[in-house]
């Protein structure tokens, strides 16, 4: 059987559980929905999940307000990770891309305030904005690490070109792309990131393909009593090290599902075969 540390140290320093939580999903309205947010966010940490990860386009804010109302004071060791970089147009309604310095400033000036926090131990850049250079929208981050107000930096949806751009200007602690079992566009970044030590996290961890892929993941998943939403978050964990997979959900019987994917064990054979699809 194949076995993985259960682990990561984020900026080689911050240790936390490699299997996390995305809170995206959660909602804040209305009353009793709220409710059950609050509990899922809670039962995450109770199973011990130290990674949770948010962002200012989740809501406005809400999402950010919701944790902290869920968690706050955090549990030593908890990390709630959140995202800057977009804004919604008064225009429009639509959210977009917004990588102006003094935007990403008051962003975290405004993020602060939501999770109750005087520093965010790890800041994400959700997207890149191709109408301000890069050096300046990572700059910004940098300067706001050196005030306090950050502790470590991490980007979205980059390409390997765009983040040893990044690097040339900060250190960067975590990559967070679209990733999964059976799209694996971002490998080349995966590749990247694992060799420099930063942790890849993977949004929409799960995503299903053809039918053929589906009967074999599932075929994976009768052979070890689990599902196949569990086979496609072990694969994720024994890929690489690197991987810190933050699947999310809103109901407890799928969290509790979610983390239990970190005690299921794939055969070489069984990796193989997923390997291949």
């Amino acid at each position: 059987m194949t076995t993985t540390s259960s682990t990561f140290r984020i900026g080689g320093d911050l240790e936390v559980g490699r299997l996390g939580f995305g809170a995206m999903h959660l909602s804040t309205e209305p009353a009793d929905a709220r409710e059950t947010a609050i509990a899922v966010a809670r039962r995450a940490v109770e199973l011990g999940v130290t990674l949770i990860d948010t962002a200012y386009m989740y809501g406005g804010g809400a999402n950010e307000e919701l944790l902290a109302e869920a968690l706050y004071p955090y549990a030593d060791g908890l990390l709630v990770t959140t995202k800057i970089g977009l804004e919604r147009s008064e225009a429009s309604g639509e959210w977009e891309l917004d990588g102006r310095p003094e935007a990403l400033r008051t962003q975290v000036d405004r993020a602060l305030r939501r999770l109750r926090v005087e520093r965010i131990e790890l800041l994400q850049l959700h997207r890149i904005d191709p109408a301000t250079p890069l050096a300046d929208q990572v700059g910004a981050l940098r300067d706001l690490r050196d005030e306090g107000k950050v502790g470590r930096i991490g980007l979205s949806e980059v390409t390997v070109d765009e983040l040893d751009r990044a690097r040339k200007v900060v250190d960067i602690a975590s990559v967070q792309n679209r990733y999964n079992l059976l799209d694996r566009e971002h490998e080349p970044v995966l590749d990247a990131c694992a060799a420099a030590g930063i942790a890849f996290l993977p949004w929409r961890t799960v995503a299903w393909g053809t039918s053929g892929d589906r009967a074999e993941i599932a075929a994976i998943a009768a052979e070890l009593d689990a599902t196949p939403t569990q086979v496609a978050l072990a694969w994720l964990l024994a890929h690489s090290p690197a991987i810190l997979p933050i699947p999310g959900t809103a109901r407890l019987s799928h969290l509790e599902e979610n983390i239990a994917a970190a005690e299921l064990r794939l055969s070489p054979g069984q990796r193989a075969r997923l390997d291949a699809l």
